[in-house]
């Protein structure tokens, strides 16, 4: 099940199958398979490979309690950062692909997302609430730069004056600041910037091909400039590994122009949890004991807690001095609550009317 070596520039140190959803995993038996890499001198280096999807609908909806957003779209499925604590790679068995390294690796791109959109929308009772990008996996992860979906989406939710909210770490959200740009002029676009750690060597272990942090900071410079609200994401926070960092984000992120902040401890649902144990065996071993078993104060002793509310939050002693230090230094810096007060009146069904009469 795990790769006796690391894949340089990947997340995941295995790659293991679910077995919820697919066959049991299968244990070497000596045959033929087991011995390839001997034969070929050891396994291909992992390339990332796109696979075309082609959905009958493409705005997901959730009745959550504890999420601020009841419907979202997501362009892809699976994400080449590679962020090891991605509570989104479960979603992967449902593909019968492994949550580990085919997460990273084996992604699918919905290019008719923008035509189903705005079928959509036009319906007839459509009821406008703003639209969440990013909930999933990250809208401006690196297939973006080809495909342009998520580029394809702005320019549906731009025409019909449809609010939205973007949640990334990348820095390839500034190359649609023209759309973004006059949407938030009339309150109908947010953007929260992830911002795990600012140590580089850090941030290349925990998403090894997201964009360094202070591309993304420039990028919270960029947004701001143009008039778009930016807020800063410190999350997922990873104990022992970058809770100190807490206070440092959240003043070089109101530096560079973010105007609130929000946080949440990590989540390890279903099978993250022992992937992201093997990460840290792999790469901090020193302290992994360390970490799971402050993971563990926070979820009520459990590797972690689906329960809603208390699993955005955490519970315990530690979860509550995070959310203190966090409250604290965003007091002292002057960053508000992370609220997307976005406006939902100026929602419209765009027309071809117009051209009768030019």
């Amino acid at each position: 099940m795990l790769h006796p070596e690391l894949q340089r520039g990947r997340g995941a140190p295995a790659n293991v199958r679910s077995t919820r959803f697919d066959d049991p995993v299968r244990e070497a038996d000596g045959d033929w398979l087991d011995a390839r890499d001997d034969i070929d001198d050891g396994a291909p280096p992992l390339r990332t490979t796109v696979s075309l999807e082609t959905p009958r609908t493409i705005i997901s909806r959730n009745t959550s309690p504890d999420i601020g957003f009841d419907r979202s779209i997501n362009a892809y499925r699976g994400c080449e950062h590679g962020c090891i604590y991605c509570f989104a790679r479960p979603t992967h068995a449902y593909l019968g692909l492994s949550l580990g390294l085919d997460f990273e690796t084996r992604l699918t791109a919905k290019p008719g997302a923008a035509a189903l959109l705005r079928v959509e929308l036009s319906k007839r009772g459509y009821d406008c609430k703003p639209m969440a990008l990013g909930t999933n996996t990250d809208p401006y992860q690196p297939i973006e730069a080809t495909h342009r979906i998520t580029r394809s989406i702005l320019e549906v939710l731009a025409e019909f004056r449809h609010p939205l909210t973007i949640t990334t770490k990348s820095d390839r959200v500034v190359r649609d600041i023209d759309i973004l740009g006059p949407m938030a002029a009339d309150g109908l676009a947010a953007v929260a910037m992830s911002v795990t750690s600012l140590d580089r060597r850090t941030a290349r272990t925990l998403e090894p091909r997201a964009p360094t942090p202070a591309r993304r900071l420039a990028a919270i410079r960029a947004l701001s400039d143009a008039g778009i609200p930016v807020f800063v994401s410190v999350s997922p926070v990873v104990p022992a590994v970058t809770d100190h960092e807490i206070e440092a984000i959240l003043e070089a992120a109101r530096d560079a122009g973010a105007q609130g902040a929000f946080s949440l401890p990590v989540r390890l649902p279903h099978e993250v949890a022992p992937l992201f144990r093997a990460w840290l065996d792999a790469h901090f071993p020193d302290r992994a004991d360390k970490v799971m078993a402050l993971i563990r104060d926070m979820r009520s002793g459990r590797d972690n807690d689906p329960d809603f509310f208390t699993r955005m939050r955490g519970a315990g002693p530690y979860a509550e001095m995070l959310r203190t230090r966090f409250k604290l230094a965003c007091a002292k810096l002057g960053l508000a609550n992370a609220r997307f007060e976005l406006r939902t009146d100026l929602f419209r069904v765009p027309t071809r009317q117009g051209s009768l009469f030019d």
